[in-house]
């Protein structure tokens, strides 16, 4: 069943320490967030204009290869990932998915190996139940 899930992570308790204080200056604000996730939707909808989708999210395993191609080191890492993790190609597709909405965050074109690696990194429960 969690590998039907394309993001999963354990969130560990907030410190009480951490409640009670202020909001310390590195942390991004949520309107800066809401704008880029604006941009990365946007740039989404463009992506897929005559396609029926609007979405990473909705793309077809034809469409994954299509706007999900990663660079060499990527492809590398998310075979080590594949075997280790023993993933499924159900995993693999999310992973891309991911992958390619993580590049779109950060309002790039291309999919490269830290994206692919932060997609990886959110499959944690997967190394947690299924290793």
């Amino acid at each position: 069943m969690l590998d039907r899930i394309d993001i999963h992570i354990d969130v560990p308790a907030v410190r009480f320490k951490e409640l009670t204080g202020e909001t310390p200056p590195d942390i991004e604000p949520s309107v800066t967030i809401r704008e880029r996730v604006i941009r990365a939707r946007e740039a989404q909808q463009r992506r897929f204009v005559g396609e029926k989708i609007y979405s990473n999210a909705a793309m077809t395993p034809r469409m994954i290869r299509r706007y999900c191609k990663i660079d060499p080191e990527g492809e590398q890492m998310l075979e080590r990932a594949m075997t280790r993790l023993g993933l499924s190609a159900r995993a693999y597709d999310r992973i891309l998915k991911v992958s390619r909405t993580i590049a779109d965050l950060e309002g790039v074109e291309a999919t490269r190996s830290p994206h692919v690696a932060e997609a990886v990194g959110y499959r944690s429960l997967d190394r947690t139940y299924w290793t």
